[in-house]
């Protein structure tokens, strides 16, 4: 099984070494989160920064929150992405939970699972070199990857795992649990089979870590207690994150039994020695 490293958004100067670290070690995805009203830094300009300091590892956002772009120029900046990267560019995708991204966008937060329906429509298109439609042309650059970079659904809903099902190439299961992660992974295989796909997703797991001193698995806490603040009482998200190393192989070694096709550790501190903290725990 594959493990990732999901990278802190609070200090995104220390990204670049976080990137070359990871990418000399054992890893095989850096993950980025998006929001907009947030301090993280814009998930596809920072993945290409990565993506140019980096040799092999992947480079993935976890998820974007496509109803908030426009289309065509999201077609274009991910096939963009795919491209310069050597086809080392995985789109996580979802719609988010939070109202004021939507309000400051002006988009419609009542329409955006329709709203992603219908940009996938379009964004296959595009990626396969077809015009956009009405009298315009196609909008390249073609991706590396033919028909588009991978497609991961992000989401915690049936909708959420059917529109997996029906574009993606796989789900990313983001629940707090592996016994909550493991009801989502059968249902992605289930609605898979539903929509008469012959191969299985890749189904990929997400986990909130912290290794190091006291004082690093504190900040990375209350980084996570920040992040999610919108919810009223973030307590339950920042007493989950595990700091650690034994409860982190346990936990990854469930996900693995759960049949995970890799793991993305979301590091919430922006400690860059966790890089090879994590690389010693698990490998």
């Amino acid at each position: 099984m594959n493990i990732g490293l999901g990278l802190p958004v609070d200090d995104p100067g220390q990204l670049l070494s976080w990137a070359r670290r990871a990418d000399a070690g054992p890893f095989t995805t850096l993950g980025l989160l998006d929001r907009l009203v947030h301090d993280n830094p814009e998930p596809l300009i920072t993945l290409a920064a990565l993506a140019g300091t980096t040799h092999r590892i992947r480079v993935q956002t976890e998820v974007l929150l496509a109803p908030l772009h426009r289309t065509a120029l999201l077609a274009k900046q991910t096939a963009t992405l795919d491209r310069l990267s050597g086809g080392r560019f995985t789109l996580g995708i979802g719609i988010g939970g939070r109202d004021d991204d939507y309000v400051a966008t002006g988009v419609d937060v009542h329409r955006r699972g329709r709203r992603l329906d219908e940009q996938m429509a379009v964004l296959r298109r595009l990626w396969a070199g077809e015009p956009y439609g009405d009298g315009v042309g196609p909008i390249g650059p073609a991706p590396a990857t033919p028909g588009g970079p991978e497609v991961l659904f992000g989401g915690f809903t049936p909708a959420a795992i059917t529109r997996a099902a029906r574009w993606g190439d796989g789900f990313l299961g983001a629940a707090p649990s592996p016994h909550f992660t493991d009801r989502l992974f059968r249902q992605a295989e289930q609605a898979w089979r539903d929509a008469g796909r012959t191969s299985a997703p890749r189904l990929v797991a997400q986990l909130n870590v912290a290794i190091g001193p006291d004082a690093v698995v504190a900040e990375a806490r209350k980084n996570v207690a920040r992040y999610y603040a919108f919810l009223g009482d973030a307590s339950h998200f920042a007493d989950g994150l595990l700091g650690d190393p034994k409860e982190i192989k346990a936990a990854v070694s469930a996900y693995a039994d759960l049949g995970a096709d890799e793991v993305i550790l979301y590091c919430w501190s922006p400690d860059t020695d966790q890089v090879d903290r994590f690389a010693d725990t698990l490998f």
